[in-house]
């Protein structure tokens, strides 16, 4: 549980103080809140908002764009080691029904958004229909943990919902890159961050190990990590990065490519293992070393991005809520049925049919990615402002949860 909490501690709670100070904020002198957000660093900058032909570099810009690429970057890096690693929590059978359920965890909050703006508040569906992604994002830290004060940390539901909160994600990433673009596309550029991410891999992965082929002392290998460490990853990762801004893809993914290419350890034991800390090859080292700076990357993107009047509650709101606290439930359940039962992939041993309903419950908090989502979706305005509330309302499914848990007579079951 200490890992857990401390995760919290490291990637949440700075993310809420920022998220609380930017709410009082915009509540009480909502101009001065928003000429904070948007206050100009660099006028005709080589990166930022493009505008009669010039870029501006905006403080909103730097945190959203630039800076919350380190934190894509740290969620990449489970779901790669998830999916490529020979013991990886989404490889082999195992995985096969939390997948399942995972896709029931996108649509079902899709069809839910998009059924609710075309027949409850049809005068707003073209306004309102670019939002439907905002309600497919699960929050992994406060998921999990309410999801252990719900099933107790030993039950096999809450390993479930990790599986599924992992996936989760890595739809969620592939959503923002191809259906929220930052500007006009033009994939050619898409082919600099491609250049970048082979060059590294090459020249400072595959190379020295190919070099050190039969000798156990791994004397390349050693002299690259003693000497350049992460330099050469972190020159890739500039660049890749400039290759997505140009491509008109969201350059907080930019990262991506070259996160596959960094010398990783074999095994990985999951994001809230306690042994996972230990591990020291340069990817892990990298995410440690990120571990403060992104701390207070969210902290700030709390700030930037949750400062909404409440008088902005409406219709998307409701719909962004509608989509979190029916959708993810009902999809998750129904598509676990069908993937458990029909399908016969079965579930863990231990875990009931009935705690699907449950684990939809957890999954519902979307917070971190829904309020991300919510201001890609849109632009700045009432439209934008209602879909954050939602994100930020999201809360309500941990009470939800623990409800549901009751209800359907979950027992706790501790390690």
């Amino acid at each position: 549980m200490y890992r857990v909490w401390n995760f919290l501690t490291n990637y949440s709670l700075l993310l809420i103080f920022g998220a609380l100070i930017a709410l009082v904020w915009a509540n009480v002198n909502p101009g001065s809140y928003h000429h904070f957000v948007e206050m100009p660093l660099w006028e005709n900058a080589p990166i930022g908002h493009l505008h009669d032909g010039h870029r501006t570099l905006t403080l909103h810009y730097l945190i959203n764009d630039v800076l919350m690429a380190l934190f894509f970057a740290i969620a990449a890096k489970e779901v790669w080691e998830a999916v490529i690693l020979d013991n990886g929590s989404l490889r082999g059978k195992k995985a096969a029904t939390p997948l399942i359920a995972t896709a029931g965890g996108m649509l079902g909050p899709i069809a839910v958004y998009l059924a609710m703006a075309l027949f409850i508040w049809p005068d707003t569906f073209n306004d309102v229909k670019n939002g439907w992604a905002i309600p497919t994002a699960t929050d992994i830290a406060f998921s999990y943990l309410v999801g252990r004060l719900v099933f107790g940390a030993g039950h096999p539901a809450v390993r479930f919902l990790l599986l599924l909160a992992i996936a989760d994600d890595a739809a969620g990433l592939i959503i923002l890159a191809i259906f929220y673009p930052s500007a006009e596309l033009a994939p050619v550029w898409l082919l600099l961050s491609l250049a970048a991410a082979v060059a590294v891999f090459v020249l400072f992965n595959w190379l020295p190990r190919r070099m050190d082929r039969g000798n156990q002392d791994r004397p390349n290998s050693t002299w690259v990590r003693q000497n350049i460490s992460f330099w050469p990853y972190l020159i890739a990762g500039c660049i890749s990065w400039y290759g997505f801004m140009r491509a008109g893809i969201h350059p907080a993914l930019g990262l991506l490519p070259i996160v596959p290419t960094i010398p990783h350890a074999d095994r990985a034991f999951g994001i809230f293992s306690e042994a996972e800390q230990y591990l020291s090859d340069l990817l892990n080292h990298i995410e440690h070393a990120l571990k403060h700076p992104v701390e207070i990357i969210l902290f700030f993107f709390g700030l930037m991005n949750a400062g909404v009047e409440f008088s902005a509650i409406s219709e998307p709101t409701w719909l962004v809520l509608g989509g979190l606290l029916i959708g993810k439930p009902v999809g998750i359940l129904v598509m676990g049925i069908i993937g458990a039962h029909v399908l016969r992939f079965g579930l863990p041993q231990g875990m009931r049919t009935i705690d699907l309903l449950v684990i939809g419950c957890v999954a519902a908090i979307g917070f971190t990615v829904s309020l991300f989502v919510a201001s890609v979706a849109f632009p700045g305005g009432p439209v934008q402002d209602a879909a954050k509330m939602g994100a930020l309302f999201s809360f309500a499914a941990a009470g939800v949860s623990l409800l549901a848990g009751m209800m359907c007579r979950v027992q706790k079951q501790q390690l």
